[in-house]
């Protein structure tokens, strides 16, 4: 699984960050999906190996703008690269008057169809192809949603000593009862694919959450997850001036939450433009410190085109963009 950060400061961009947007993939597959949708995060996609051509669904977590501003121009973009394939677009109940209108009043006409989903529509509903995607609330200003993505599929070990001990000789076969095919046998024998796969690992999950002062809200969703994705926008003496009006997490607490859920790796972003680069209280490496007080595990600061491997077992590491 790959994670590539498209921006990672809150409210407004900064030199070095824009607004909130990550993609996500299956490691080397060509679609794609797009948590959030700031402005700016087309000129964050021409430095990324991705293209809008294959881009399955966008995901909003709520209707800020530093969260959505971004998608009505690069719907059009899309368009205006003659895309034809549908795209499917979940958010909250007012994304979808909010889009029409903008469509409307700019008489933008799309060559692909656009449909919309809520949140809350998710379950049972295949809205990727390698992904089961669940929805849940959180607590801002506005309806506010965290998304989590686990592998649909995981690969699976043949049982070579079961097929050896029924006589099912070595062969092509063997590869397509490890896709889960049935097969024949030359002698007539009917091989049922299930009988000779040996267990699969834990199917990985990430949660990518939007803004949110309540981590708890996370229990269920990101128990034991491989990778949270959570904003920090304040270290929590900031969080303690500012005061409950904005409704957004500390590093600390966030860090609290990630320790008592188990999450595997934690990575944090949509940093305060307060924050800036080098050491100092109002600095993120003051934000890392922070969080490094109450978590253990790996802990990574998101910047800009950050590109993330998630491996089978779990480990979380930078890659090359």
């Amino acid at each position: 699984m790959e994670l590539l950060f498209l921006g990672t400061s809150s409210g407004t961009p900064t030199r070095q960050r824009n607004m909130s947007a990550v993609a996500l993939r299956t490691r080397g597959a060509r679609h794609w999906a797009l948590v959030d949708c700031a402005e700016g995060t087309q000129h964050r996609l021409l430095r990324a190996p991705l293209s809008l051509m294959h881009l399955r669904t966008v995901f909003i977590t709520h209707l800020h703008g530093d969260h959505c501003y971004g998608l009505p121009g690069l719907l059009a973009s899309a368009g205006m690269l003659n895309r034809t394939e549908p795209l499917l677009v979940v958010g909250p109940a007012p994304l979808q008057p909010m889009i029409e209108c903008i469509m409307e009043a700019t008489q933008l006409r799309l060559p692909y169809p656009v449909s919309f989903l809520l949140p809350e529509d998710l379950p049972g509903t295949p809205v990727l192809p390698d992904f089961t995607v669940t929805a849940a609330p959180l607590s801002h200003r506005l309806p506010s949603y965290a998304y989590g993505f686990t592998e649909a599929q995981v690969e699976r070990k043949l049982d070579l000593d079961r097929l050896r001990a029924d006589g099912v000789p070595a062969s092509p076969l063997w590869g397509e009862i490890q896709q889960g095919r049935d097969v024949s046998l030359p002698d007539g024998r009917r091989i049922a694919a299930e009988d000779y796969l040996l267990p699969g690992r834990r199917p990985r999950t990430v949660v990518i959450a939007g803004d949110n002062d309540t981590p708890e809200l996370l229990a269920t969703q990101a128990h034991r997850a491989d990778v949270l994705v959570h904003e920090a926008t304040y270290t929590q003496e900031i969080l303690e001036k500012v005061g409950p009006g904005p409704q957004h997490s500390s590093a600390l607490k966030v860090a609290r939450f990630a320790a008592e859920a188990e999450v595997g790796n934690l990575v944090l972003t949509h940093f305060s433009p307060r924050y800036q680069e080098g050491e100092g209280p109002l600095s993120v490496s003051a934000l890392e410190t922070e969080a490094r007080t109450a978590y253990a595990g790996p802990l990574f600061m998101a910047r800009d085109l950050d590109h993330f491997v998630l491996g089978r077992e779990g480990e979380l590491q930078r890659g090359d963009t």
